[in-house]
């Protein structure tokens, strides 16, 4: 009989994901580096199998959608044309007491989910929306007076002593060039959408492409995030997968709800429960959007973004073609029923979707840490392992053999060695079987192979269930066929 254990706290998560190999501090031996975070040997391994299944999901699952691999340095015009150099910016708050710096709408989204929390949901929405129309008309002496009105306090301080809201840019910026005084500033990418759209002609004419297509895209990121933390939820260089779906103006909010529900059952079929997903209506739309919508995940800290839903209209290619001279259109043969004429020329609208891959880790992880009490009285005791879908756990079967000795431990390794070409595996040998159990509970593992001497007779060996911890006796030549279907990136592509 198990029970129910308390509620997982982010320290929870973020000491497990140290102590296992999953995420360590970036440059730890010298006391780190703020919201930055490197991937240990357990972390790139699920973050890598998370990425493959969205990569499939997009180009295997669809023959209109391709992926390209764009350069984080680009020319410094894109980012004049996307609206970046003038308009990405975050609304900064400091408290002069505490001396800490906030993010504005931050604050005031904190009051709303209080107001939500404590019943008063008309309230809660009330000042979203006020909120959202002052940030869309830059009013922001009105935002400081709207976070006073409110009575919202920095949580260091206590005190509600504010500056004036200001805005900060986001990016990074270097210079490029082999000589200071000729080098000229360009940005590290704040996003992998622009890679896309300065190909959008390269891939059409080249791949024969028509509309409607898309085009898939994972690489790095950067921002100067003033107010980076919750771990890898927000941090100054992270991965994005992003992909810009191409469809004829007009068409475009039949397309935005298709891709708002198929990405949806992406995350449904990954494991993460229906319960801890839901839609976030943008009150504030981006200046480049007519619709917008977050797929929001239930962390410890909240329900918060790990994918967008966007309608980008035009706004990109239009700009990029004014900016660059370059015409980026698109003939379209079809007739138009209204007119019964070709539709022509035109520059086609976008329907972007764009999730944050170390945001899907972490609500990955978050959602697979399991902790329970199984039995009862003197005999309970607590078991803790991850509960991650076996086709993006890091090791999908560990190979175990009861003692070392007799011959055990050669046929463990050659068992080992048979499957590791197909996913990966590993073979332990260390200390009680029960011990190397628990090890592999607690990195994800979903199989446990333990040969044993019965092994020696009967060539079956026992898997032992890392859920349920049931155990079945299987034949050895049974191994790759029983495992490898268990794991396979196939089981989450069809449940899409």
């Amino acid at each position: 009989m198990s029970q129910s254990a308390p509620a997982t706290t982010l320290q929870d998560i973020i000491a497990h994901a140290k102590e296992y190999g999953f995420v360590f501090p970036s440059s730890e031996i010298y006391d780190g580096l703020q919201a930055v975070y490197d991937y240990g040997q357990n972390g790139v391994e699920l973050k890598n199998n998370l990425k493959a299944a969205w990569w499939k999901s997009m180009t295997q699952l669809n023959d209109n959608i391709v992926g390209i691999d764009a350069a984080i340095f680009m020319h410094p015009l894109t980012w004049k044309a996307s609206g970046h150099v003038d308009g990405f910016n975050d609304p900064m708050i400091d408290n002069k007491d505490s001396k800490k710096r906030y993010r504005a709408d931050q604050l005031l989204e904190g009051k709303a989910e209080q107001l939500a929390n404590e019943g008063k949901a008309d309230e809660a929405k009330a000042l979203l929306e006020k909120m959202g129309q002052l940030l869309s008309a830059e009013k922001l002496d009105e935002v400081r007076e709207l976070i006073v009105a409110e009575n919202i306090v920095c949580p260091v301080s206590g005190t509600a002593n504010w500056t004036d809201v200001r805005q900060f840019n986001l990016m990074f910026s270097t210079q490029v060039g082999s000589v200071a005084d000729d080098a000229s500033q360009i940005y590290l990418r704040p996003e992998t959408a622009q890679g896309i759209f300065v190909n959008f002609l390269n891939v059409q004419k080249s791949g024969r492409m028509k509309v409607p297509f898309g085009i898939a895209q994972i690489g790095k990121a950067f921002r100067n995030e003033i107010v980076a933390r919750q771990f890898t939820f927000r941090m100054r260089e992270f991965e994005q997968m992003e992909m810009q779906f191409f469809v004829r103006p007009g068409t475009e909010m039949e397309w935005y709800e298709n891709w708002k529900e198929t990405r949806l059952r992406f995350h449904k079929a990954i494991g993460l429960p229906a319960e801890s997903l839901q839609y976030h209506d943008h009150e504030k739309l981006a200046h480049y959007a007519n619709a917008a919508v977050d797929i929001e995940y239930k962390f410890p800290f909240g329900f918060r973004e790990i994918e967008g839903i966007h309608s980008r209209t035009d706004f990109d290619l239009r700009n990029h073609q004014e900016l660059s001279k370059k015409k980026l259109q698109y003939f379209d043969p079809n007739v138009d029923p209204e007119t019964n004429k070709p539709y022509g020329n035109y520059i086609p609208y976008v329907v972007e979707t764009s999730v944050g891959a170390d945001r899907l880790f972490l609500a990955t992880f978050c959602n697979a840490y399991t902790k329970e009490t199984v039995g009862e009285d003197d005999k309970a005791k607590e078991r803790l392992y991850l509960k991650i879908h076996p086709a993006l756990a890091p090791v999908k079967a560990a190979v175990l053999p009861l003692v070392k000795k007799d011959g055990l431990a050669e046929i463990a390794q050659d068992i080992s060695n048979s499957l590791k070409s197909s996913f990966r595996t590993v073979y332990d040998d260390g200390g009680a079987i029960g011990k190397r159990y628990t090890r592999q509970d607690l990195i994800g593992t979903p199989f446990c192979i333990a040969v044993d001497y019965e092994t020696k007779e009967d060539n079956c060996v026992t898997i032992r269930h890392r859920d349920s911890t049931e155990q079945e006796r299987v034949p050895i030549a049974s191994l790759k066929e029983k495992i490898g279907q268990a794991v396979a990136i196939e089981r989450i592509l069809e449940a899409i």
